[in-house]
């Protein structure tokens, strides 16, 4: 674990550790295992944040399921923008499946109520959200979050599959910025 990063031209400390943050996937995957028993399941991965925590949570998930992406965008620099714009599509067959929203993190909201509002058209039976990160102070919405790995504060943070304008994804632990 390295205590602090350059990521760019920002500052960042360590902020949660990657034994933590396996902690919080395990957790939320046994929960998920005991949760979803008999359902038809598909989890769907967004894009690009949540691909770690996709893949450590895939693998321990043991019920017959499918897994796929959708890619969306919303942040600038530092800040999100508002304005989520679907950048690829779902190519599988939703009807009447149990549909497991699996995000990075969740702090406006904003596009998280997009993608479900999407979602819905496709006619599933139901639609969860797990988000590995959730920064309550942000919300901005009257979003139902079903798997919630960790609360935090509303700082920046990259690493896991966070981003700086496209660096610091690779990074094992989560580090926020440094004033």
């Amino acid at each position: 674990m390295v205590k602090s990063v350059k990521v760019l031209d920002k500052n960042f400390e360590i902020f949660i550790e990657a034994s933590r943050i396996h902690q919080a996937v395990e957790k939320m995957a046994n929960q998920m295992n005991e949760d979803l028993k008999g359902k038809d399941v598909i989890f769907l991965g967004i894009l690009n944040g949540s691909f770690m925590f996709a893949s450590d949570l895939y693998k321990l998930i043991n019920l017959p399921s499918q897994i796929s992406f959708l890619k969306v965008a919303s942040y600038q620099g530092t800040s999100t923008s508002g304005n989520v714009k679907r950048l690829i599509g779902i190519n599988e067959d939703l009807l009447g499946k149990t549909v497991v929203v699996l995000e990075d993190i969740v702090d406006s909201g904003v596009t998280m109520e997009n993608i479900t509002k999407q979602l819905v058209g496709y006619e599933p039976a139901e639609i969860k959200i797990a988000t590995l990160l959730y920064k309550p102070e942000a919300i901005q919405t009257k979003l139902k979050l079903d798997y919630v790995g960790m609360e935090i504060p509303n700082d920046f943070i990259i690493g896991y599959g966070l981003d700086y304008n496209g660096f610091g994804r690779n990074l094992a632990d989560i580090y926020k910025i440094a004033i």
